[in-house]
């Protein structure tokens, strides 16, 4: 999915201290709305990233929508073709069907129960469309920064199923890296990660295994939730640091719907704008001319961006940069 703010910020993410409490780091990241497009705008609770929080792992952005009743095909989703550099895009439903190609020639639909990885590398474009079956959209938009030895790989794009496990209550979907001996996913990765969704019964326990060089974040999306005795209310993302061998995840009074999010720390920063994903401000700006010039302009068809096939319509056209250049947070 395009980030299609008008004025979307700039950002320097890198990894931050959490304030340690008697087990261990928690924090509880609250979510900010952000309506994306123009008046029929689709509004996403946006996660990371955020002041407190910019990474977990190598995961460096979170929008979950719905559910949105998308009847009225104005309503669904419409994204037209638009750039991502250096980050791999994670597409994961709970409700709803969307139709995905991209400029490496996939072209590829997305239900629940299955996961679309894009990895952009050097530069990619691709559309996302809700299908006219669709009546409920419902699921969550999750970006992966590459690093630095691998941000210019050449952009591909696969698709898998996530069968689901028993793991303690809890009916467990790996999407990406793996958890436990016999869940995991065949997607290629660039750094150490886990994402998965957990399904825990009114009341259920689930005592996981988790690499301790591993930060995690628990993002509800249904149901009362503690996360090692933290409440993490819905659409709240919970992050616990580094250092646990485990994360015990108990369900309240209703069943719970989550995602589970974990990598080892990325250790460098990075650069978000838009929808690319660089390493300082004059790289994002030429990331942007470069857009500007051979798919907005026209100047080149078989520049870094390439060309979608199959979809009707203009691309995207950048934002206007902020009029001042980037400085790193303290």
């Amino acid at each position: 999915m395009s980030n299609l703010e008008t004025e979307p910020d700039e950002l320097v993410c890198d990894e931050r201290p959490a304030t340690a409490d008697g087990g261990g780091v928690f924090e509880l990241l609250e979510p900010r709305e952000v309506p994306l497009g123009g008046p029929r705008a689709m509004t996403v609770r946006r996660t990371l990233p955020q002041r407190a929080r910019s990474l977990i792992g190598a995961w460096c952005f979170v929008d979950h929508y719905g559910p949105d009743d998308v009847t009225d095909r104005d309503a669904g989703m419409v994204v037209p073709p638009h750039p991502h550099t250096g980050l791999q895009t994670v597409s994961w439903l709970f409700e709803g069907e969307i139709e995905h190609r991209d400029s490496s020639g996939a072209h590829a639909m997305v239900r629940p129960g299955e996961v679309n990885l894009m990895t952009a590398g050097s530069g990619i474009q691709h559309s996302e469309v809700s299908t006219a079956a669709t009546r409920r959209l419902h699921g969550a938009q999750l970006w992966v920064a590459l690093p630095d030895s691998h941000r210019h790989t050449a952009p591909f794009f696969e698709h898998a199923p996530a069968e689901p496990r028993a793991i303690g209550d809890a009916t467990v979907r790996v999407f990406l890296g793996s958890l436990g001996d016999d869940a995991a996913s065949p997607l290629r990765l660039f750094s150490p990660l886990l994402g998965a969704q957990l399904d825990l019964p009114a009341g259920g326990v689930a005592e996981l295994s988790v690499d301790p060089e591993f930060e995690h974040g628990l993002l509800v999306d249904s149901g009362t939730a503690t996360l090692d005795g933290h409440d993490v209310p819905v659409a709240h993302l919970g992050y616990r640091g580094p250092g646990r061998t485990t994360l015990r995840i108990v369900a309240g009074e209703r069943p719970v719907r989550a995602l589970l999010l974990g990598g080892a720390p990325l250790g460098e920063p990075i650069v978000m704008w838009w929808n690319f994903i660089g390493r300082s401000h004059d790289e994002i700006e030429a990331f942007r001319a470069q857009w500007q010039h051979e798919v907005i302009d026209g100047g080149g068809a078989d520049g870094r961006f390439g060309h979608v096939d199959g979809y009707e319509g203009a691309p995207l056209p950048a934002p206007a940069l902020p009029g001042v250049r980037l400085k790193t947070r303290e």
